[in-house]
């Protein structure tokens, strides 16, 4: 794996009033590497991505995303990125091909590129069929596909997945993370949030947050190995429980 640092993050710090959200966490991320970001509802995964994809200020502490400040580039670090946000963030009163090309725009390219990658894009999804059709007529998990395909549309060094998966069947979870291990195979940097310990076990490197604060942090394999368990649910239940 590329040792290359994409992420650095030292004391990172968002309070809200007398509350803390997310308490000095520092960690890296390498280049190309799928870096799994875990903890239950409420733990800080969120708050936490919103201030490394430029859209909220940290109260205090660092962090470099693709080479920009966080504080001061925030506006670098978007254009860097892709996003896929928690719920899904099309237009349903859009067509497929008219929200492609929407969102290529927003991303900067051509109307040459926008074209090329509309229709390159419905091929590889294979929704040829239904390009002309609303987005609302999608099932939940085609809509998470496209969702990521969109992301992806300018070609940016990492994308940040923010509960890609939430709500869609098992079957659909593994389609979508054979698209995920596509993208990094092609140096792409994943960042993930989840909830679902299983797919802790398709990351490279996970971070596991509890109450703001990152408990735990290396290869699920290490991880397993480290607290005596076999799986990763199992890790963080004792995390948990060391934390209570």
């Amino acid at each position: 794996m590329n040792q290359e640092k994409i992420i650095t993050v030292k004391n990172l710090t968002k309070a809200f009033g007398n509350f803390t959200a997310v308490n000095t966490i520092s960690f890296d991320v390498n280049k190309g590497e799928i870096f799994g970001f875990l903890g239950a509802n409420g733990a800080g995964k969120t708050t936490a991505m919103k201030m490394l994809i430029g859209i909220s200020k940290p109260t205090s502490g660092e962090a470099v995303v693709a080479g920009f400040d966080v504080k001061t580039q925030s506006e670098m670090v978007k254009k860097s990125i892709g996003y896929m946000s928690q719920k899904f963030s099309m237009y349903d009163d859009l067509t497929i091909k008219e929200n492609i090309t929407f969102f290529g725009g927003i991303y900067g390219l051509s109307r040459i590129q926008i074209k090329e990658k509309t229709a390159k894009l419905i091929h590889e999804l294979g929704l040829e069929e239904v390009a002309d059709k609303l987005v609302s007529a999608l099932p939940l998990g085609w809509k998470q596909k496209l969702s990521f395909s969109v992301a992806l549309l300018h070609e940016p060094k990492i994308v940040f997945l923010d509960e890609p998966t939430g709500g869609v069947d098992p079957i659909t979870r593994r389609q979508f993370w054979e698209m995920i291990y596509a993208e990094a195979h092609k140096g792409t940097t994943i960042f993930v949030t989840t909830h679902y310990m299983d797919e802790a076990e398709y990351c490279d490197r996970v971070s596991i947050m509890v109450e703001g604060v990152i408990e735990a942090l290396d290869s699920p394999k290490n991880l397993k190995k480290q607290y005596n368990v076999t799986s990763m649910n199992d890790v963080f239940l004792k995390l948990a429980r060391n934390v209570e």
